[in-house]
């Protein structure tokens, strides 16, 4: 399996000053935002070749596959680059919990605006 990202692909990304760009995460089947991570071009790779989410941790400097040790997993169907090419947006079907506190998304703890009932 080869881990470089097709060069047009590279080319249309932004990174920020470690080579890296968010990754959003989406479910597909309710369209709840899971979670937010960190990609550089091998991670992308990596999820495209094989359809597991890969992402880079700052903290541990190493490439890390969601699921390879809590087996909550995250099979990848889409992967769509924003406007600015800042960002890569991951519709996934999800196993388990997507957010390391056991949650199944990561934006469900402190709600700042609630939406207004109409």
């Amino acid at each position: 399996m080869s881990n470089i990202l097709d060069p047009e692909i590279a080319a249309r990304l932004k990174r920020n000053d470690d080579g890296l760009f968010a990754a959003v995460v989406q479910e597909k089947s309710t369209g709840d935002v899971l979670m937010m991570a960190w990609m550089d071009d091998e991670a992308l790779a990596r999820t495209l070749a094989t359809r597991k989410a890969t992402y880079y941790s700052r903290s541990r400097q190493q490439y890390w596959v969601k699921g390879e040790t809590s087996g909550h997993t995250q099979y990848v169907h889409e992967v769509r680059l924003d406007c600015d090419g800042d960002t890569v947006l991951l519709v996934v079907d999800q196993v388990g919990a997507a957010c390391h506190t056991g949650t199944h998304t990561c934006f469900d703890t402190d709600v700042l605006l609630e939406a207004e009932s109409v």
